[in-house]
């Protein structure tokens, strides 16, 4: 039996009404309803039943999904194979949480693991590697043919394939005002050094050049980390990678200039809105909003952030607010620091192998990047087609096959360090309670043997 959803598409633009008519009208007597609250809409481009003749025909079949997306991202999400779901006959079952990693432990010790799961930290998939079900060699070849190299290591555990990437985060932004740049004759920076010099400009020309805040609830200090990621990745690749697989160690020399480098921004008296010692109290939520009344011109913070400012923020290159990308201290490099979910299964079945395939096309990327606020690495979509600005610019960086990409380095390391002696060590650095080598020393330590 096909599922009717009545969709509520909130973008204004007139093609969207269409959608709304399409998807939204009164459903058949007797068929399943359910509704989605979507920032952007359906294209009309994925409708066609025949696209997804390949998949074949699993009438009333059922998939689960489970991940850590919620709310209106979660619907986001579903309006994106909502057609898969009405042209193969599979009922995706989604379910979302907030404590993905102490869920997932759960189910899967419990024997009700899902059909699919998004992990969102590649270093927490591969603790399940005996129970994930390798990817066959016709997701390979679609993941090879959508994906860069280093997007692909990290859905790879011991030399296997697991899962094909689906979301992406740019995390090496900077949000500045580009009206308060205008007025002031500044000019966004493409060096360290000159983003050093501008701050030091700013500062003299009365304005606090830096915003920041690392408060998040139980994950505070995740703001500070990306920071020192950020940092250490422009020092170079083989550094960054000997650093979050610990082939050096946490207090190498070149990791402690790192975080003294950062340093010469948070804990400088000039630099941070507020004074550093603000630093760990502020929430990172809305620690980047006095951009937008002058009060300070920068905030590093990932292309998510893009949803966070107030209603009626203009997120363009000539609105009120946006980004650029974290600059190089080697001019020649062109690197990014990344986040996102990888698309692993628990199960073998026809209908799960057909659900991770479509979740890897550029079919299904092309559609989500539609649905609502969204990016992706998937290098056959058009990144134009985002809904918006700042997820055009994040996609076209994320697709262009001559950016280096990183991902979060905490995200990799163990838990006990990444989402634990990582945190603590960067608050207690930012509220001047611990040198650099403190920090990493006291790392170093918590680093399971």
């Amino acid at each position: 039996m096909s599922k009717t959803r009545r969709i509520s598409c909130l973008a204004a633009a007139a093609s969207a009404t269409a959608i709304a008519v399409t998807a939204c009208g009164a459903p058949d007597e007797g068929n399943e309803q359910e509704s989605f609250n979507i920032r952007g809409e359906i294209p009309a481009a994925a409708e066609d039943c025949a696209q997804y003749d390949s998949y074949g025909d699993f009438e009333d079949e059922t998939v689960s999904i489970f991940a850590s997306i919620l709310d209106q991202e979660a619907d986001e999400m579903q309006a994106g194979w909502y057609y898969f779901e009405e042209c193969t006959g599979i009922n995706i079952e989604y379910e979302g949480t907030g404590q993905f990693e102490a869920d997932m432990k759960v189910r899967v010790d419990g024997g009700t693991a899902p059909d699919i799961a998004l992990f969102p930290q590649p270093g927490l998939m591969s603790n399940f590697k005996d129970d994930l079900v390798p990817a066959s060699p016709e997701l390979t070849t679609l993941a090879t043919e959508g994906w860069s190299e280093d997007w692909l290591a990290y859905g790879t555990i011991d030399g296997q394939l697991y899962a094909a990437p689906n979301s992406a985060n740019a995390k090496s932004f900077i949000w500045y005002s580009p009206q308060f740049f205008a007025d002031n004759g500044y000019t966004v920076p493409t060096t360290w050094d000159e983003l050093i010099t501008l701050s030091d400009t700013i500062a003299a020309d009365g304005v606090t050049p830096w915003c920041a805040g690392f408060e998040s609830g139980g994950a505070t200090g995740w703001p500070g980390t990306d920071w020192i990621e950020d940092i250490v990745l422009r020092e170079g690749t083989d550094v960054y990678d000997q650093w979050v697989n610990h082939e050096i160690p946490f207090n190498d020399p070149q990791i402690v200039a790192a975080i003294d480098k950062a340093g010469s921004v948070l804990q400088n008296e000039e630099y941070v809105f507020n004074g550093p010692d603000t630093i760990s109290s502020t929430a990172f939520q809305t620690a980047g909003h006095p951009i937008l009344d002058g009060e300070c011109a920068f905030y590093r913070m990932a292309s998510f952030y893009g949803a966070m400012w107030p209603d009626g923020t203009e997120v363009a290159e000539d609105g009120d607010v946006f980004a650029f990308q974290f600059p190089e201290t080697d001019p020649a490099a062109n690197t990014m620091l990344v986040g996102g979910e990888f698309v692993a299964a628990f199960s073998d079945s026809e209908a799960t192998e057909a659900t991770r395939q479509f979740l890897a096309s550029e079919l299904y990327h092309s559609t989500r990047l539609q649905t609502g606020p969204w990016s992706t690495a998937q290098q056959g979509v058009d990144p134009a087609v985002a809904t918006t600005p700042v997820n055009v610019f994040a996609t076209e960086i994320l697709t262009d096959p001559a950016v280096t990409v990183r991902f979060d380095g905490s995200d990799l390391m163990p838990g006990e360090v990444g989402a634990s002696s990582f945190w603590t060590g960067i608050v207690e650095w930012a509220d001047g309670t611990k040198t650099s080598q403190e920090m990493a020393d006291d790392i170093e330590a918590s680093w399971p043997q």
